[in-house]
């Protein structure tokens, strides 16, 4: 695992926060939390894929 992934989470978490602080100020509690949970989603599939990448390096150092 590389540091990227870690500046590229962090980086979407600030984003996210700034974007969730913004609309609920503006009164779109609504499109606020469908920013969180886009947010959300992103970050989930970039560790989903890591996750998936560690499984197929298990499997590969233990012949399975």
């Amino acid at each position: 695992m590389n540091i990227d992934l870690l500046f590229k989470i962090a980086a979407i978490g600030i984003l996210v926060a700034v974007l969730h602080q913004v609309l609920v100020r503006a009164g779109r509690e609504d499109q606020a939390m469908m920013t969180t949970l886009a947010g959300l989603v992103i970050v989930l599939t970039m560790v989903i894929k890591e996750i998936s990448t560690l499984f197929n390096s298990v499997r590969t150092m233990f012949n399975l």
